[in-house]
């Protein structure tokens, strides 16, 4: 079979099967929202880390940006259920992309792991100032609506709706990285100073790539801000720890800077961290720190790195 070929068939069995799990597994339906998460986490982590070599540790900024931004349309607008889920799930994509082209050309003027470390402060400094905030409820946090539907139904709806988020974004990166776009941010990372010596605008790209990546993640944000029902600022909404650090090893795990690399990174991320928390219970944060260790020591270049070695050695 070819590699396109391949491709295809892989798409068709990841849409058969996001289609079907909630049918044939429906005991796991939030979990399975979660995987379809994980997975725009590390595509949209990859666009920047990846693609252009920006190593970023704050993207869970933009991710809390939709939290929150969905949740006060939800709570002030006065529109229905629907309706203000759907115009807040809009202002949190918008908002996180401002949010993006505000900071982006001051951010991303540094470079290396100076880039890095200012990423992580930004999403320190965006999770105090929310745990002071009274708007948003501060520390104590902020409740997401109730879903209006049947409790069986609630799951299944968001698991839908962040699936079709997931989708959207692989098709949208994967047509990026066909474009004038996806070899300027290459030719960035290859090095940047001689693209900038050959008339590349860099800066106007890597702020646009950074943009994207928050304009995808604050869509997310609110979806999952209703399917837990609950938004704290530490834990949920600009939880740098968990998930600004997962989106980092998911796609080094798969194989940062490739396609497929970062969805095969979160899924298998992804089902391990569940088993761990399933049938390790107590020692669960331990294995996950022994597996971030195999991860960085015995897979470098990531899943599709490692194949991609074992097929020339055996050649």
């Amino acid at each position: 079979m070819t590699k396109s070929g391949r491709s295809v068939a892989a798409a068709i069995a990841v849409a058969v099967t996001g289609l079907a799990l909630p049918w044939i597994v429906p005991s796991i339906t939030t979990q399975a929202a979660f995987l379809w998460l994980m997975i725009l986490f590390s595509l949209t982590w990859d666009i920047n880390g990846g693609q252009m070599g920006y190593n970023s540790f704050g993207n869970v900024f933009f991710f809390g940006v939709g939290v929150y931004a969905c949740a006060l349309v939800q709570r002030d607008s006065g529109l229905s259920y629907y309706a203000g889920l759907g115009a807040g799930i809009g202002a949190g994509a918008l908002a996180a992309a401002l949010s993006a082209l505000v900071l982006g050309p001051a951010m991303l003027a540094i470079r290396g792991h100076y880039f890095a470390i200012a990423t992580l402060g930004l999403s320190i400094v965006a999770a105090n100032v929310a745990s002071a905030w009274e708007y948003i409820g501060a520390a104590s946090g902020i409740a997401a609506p109730l879903f209006p539907g049947a409790i069986g139904g609630r799951a299944k709806f968001f698991y839908y709706l962040l699936f079709a988020l997931a989708v959207l974004t692989f098709l949208l990166v994967r047509r990026l990285y066909r474009s004038r776009l996806g070899l300027a941010i290459n030719a960035i990372r290859d090095d940047e100073d001689k693209a900038e010596a050959m008339g590349l605008h860099t800066t106007r790209y890597k702020v646009f790539a950074w943009s994207i990546a928050a304009l995808l993640l604050g869509a997310a944000g609110g979806p999952v801000g209703n399917l837990v029902g609950f938004i704290d600022p530490n834990d949920l909404a600009f939880a740098g720890a968990t998930f600004g650090v997962w989106m980092v090893l998911m796609a080094v795990l798969g194989g940062k800077g490739t396609l497929w690399g970062p969805v095969i990174g979160a899924v298998v991320f992804h089902v391990t961290q569940e088993l761990f928390w399933t049938w390790l219970l107590g020692w669960q944060r331990v294995a996950m720190g022994l597996l971030i260790v195999v991860i960085v020591v015995f897979f470098p270049t990531g899943i599709l790195g490692w194949v991609a070695r074992r097929r020339t050695t055996a050649a």
